[in-house]
């Protein structure tokens, strides 16, 4: 029977192809030897509906944490609630200035090809997530950003808008998981955007009701002590660059160099999906083997880039990883 991995094994035999499987084949030996996985989504993965490809890996427990943006944890939401009221332009090089103030008018937010539906969407989470800050802050509680996107998925209060199988949506099937999920910057996305917005105003009286990302990374370094006292290695799957990569792959120097704790084993894989273009001085485009400098991966780490778009080269790994 045919399927994507015999597909992609046939055919995949050179330059970023090659490199697609054998990142997928050096990422089921990871696991298959123990570890864990990390994944880190940048760009609009979640617009790109990720989710129907990336849930299931973790409902497989192949993804063990995730890092993301901000923008792609209330995207896959927004998804989940608006799917049908979505409207993509396959032309969308072709319009002008004049057409973007249209989609505008429509409150019609476009990324790329794709626009997002500001009342269905946007407004429809900022009501739900709204209540949940003020409930947190009334309490005098403090949650992380994802947290409170899990109390509101959990509390079913979003689910009379579902409008596609919330089986696709990976945010769901991390708060199904409990998985960990770090958003540093998450003040630079829509509903960060929002929230300082309810604090002017004085809808929440506390700006800390929402923890911050230091305290992130305090999260992220317990959690990778916990990991790696148990003899799991770490792998460190990232899709794009910026924040998402960058934030994370610094909690193994951070706790070496900086906590001087002399045992930490730096990630134990490493694969890139990227556009970037490798030059001098672009962190995002760097090799992996700038990494081993900063003590971030170790001469024998398997590394991997694959220079592709990762809306095309993310799902294909993942099916060859799932045995699809």
């Amino acid at each position: 029977m045919a399927t994507v991995s015999n597909f992609v094994r046939h055919h995949f035999r050179h330059f970023n192809s090659a490199a697609l499987v054998d990142a997928a084949d050096a990422y089921v030996r990871h696991l298959e030897a123990g570890g864990g996985m990390l994944v880190t989504l940048a760009g609009a993965m979640s617009t790109a509906e990720l989710g129907l490809s990336l849930a299931e890996m973790i409902r497989q427990d192949k993804v063990q944490a995730i890092c993301c943006t901000g923008a792609n944890l209330e995207e896959d939401l927004f998804n989940l609630v608006a799917h049908d009221h979505y409207v993509r332009i396959p032309d969308w090089r072709a319009l002008t200035a004049a057409d973007e103030e249209r989609l505008l008018a429509r409150h019609l937010n476009r990324v790329t090809d794709t626009c997002i539906p500001e009342e269905e969407a946007i407004r429809r989470i900022e009501h739900a997530i709204l209540a949940e800050w003020q409930a947190a802050d009334r309490a005098g509680e403090r949650y992380f950003p994802h947290e409170f996107f899990y109390r509101m998925i959990r509390s079913g209060a979003l689910e009379q808008y579902y409008q596609i199988d919330p089986r696709d949506s990976w945010l769901v099937a991390a708060c199904e998981k409990g998985l960990p999920v770090i958003v540093p910057g998450w003040e630079d996305s829509t509903l960060g955007n929002i929230f300082a917005s309810h604090v002017i105003r004085g809808d929440v009286n506390a700006v800390h009701t929402v923890r911050t990302g230091i305290e992130y990374m305090l999260m992220l370094a317990e959690w990778y002590k916990a990991r790696a006292a148990t003899g799991c290695s770490i792998g460190f799957f990232q899709i794009g660059g910026g924040i998402a990569g960058d934030f994370p792959i610094c909690v193994v120097p951070m706790l070496e160099q900086d906590l001087g704790i002399a045992d930490i084993p730096r990630w134990g894989y490493y694969c890139q999906i990227s556009e970037a273009v490798t030059s001098y001085g672009g962190y995002s485009g760097a090799v992996p083997n700038e990494k081993i400098t900063w003590g971030k991966l170790s001469a024998d780490t398997p590394k991997f880039i694959i220079e592709s778009d990762a809306t095309i080269v993310a799902p294909l790994v993942f099916a060859c990883v799932l045995g699809q």
